[in-house]
């Protein structure tokens, strides 16, 4: 992969960056409004940027997760939640949802996801979860494109 830098987008376009964190924003309050915490819109969040290979997403995702609540071995066992007993059903829809949305070139909804994920979330949480999957794609999308970087984080003292 290239180090050379590539056009920043959120710089390039700062209005449009701006429209982007206001949908942002008003689809938290749509999806908070309906029941979501935030430690479930963390964990599809930071599931999502994985998939995508958003290493960007990942890092601000993982710090919102933890002040969240979500522990250490919770995220780590993200990767394999399929596999994983630590999160509760309501989070496993939510997780096969962030798939289905990150995936959704691949099958849309596929059929069977979508009526496992509705009989466990009420349709308001399907909507709102919905939509942070759509806002969260689009980020990855914006950060992977300009190779937005992810320095090391300091040494603490």
């Amino acid at each position: 992969m290239s180090e050379e830098p590539r056009v920043h987008l959120s710089r390039s376009a700062p209005d449009a960056y701006r429209a982007l964190e206001t949908f942002s924003k008003t689809v938290g309050a749509l999806a908070a409004n309906s029941g979501i915490e935030p430690r479930l819109k963390e964990l599809v969040q930071l599931h999502a940027s994985q998939l995508n290979g958003c290493a960007f997403c990942v890092r601000i995702h993982v710090d919102r997760a933890v002040a969240a609540g979500l522990s250490a071995d919770e995220i780590a066992q993200i990767a394999v939640w399929r596999e994983s007993g630590v999160f509760s059903d309501r989070e496993r829809a939510a997780l096969e949802l962030a798939e289905a949305f990150t995936f959704i070139s691949e099958d849309g909804v596929p059929d069977e996801v979508y009526d496992h994920v509705g009989g466990i979330l009420s349709e308001a949480e399907y909507v709102g979860l919905s939509w942070i999957l759509v806002a969260i794609n689009a980020f990855n999308r914006v950060a992977i494109a300009g190779r937005y970087p992810v320095p090391p984080r300091p040494e603490k003292a």
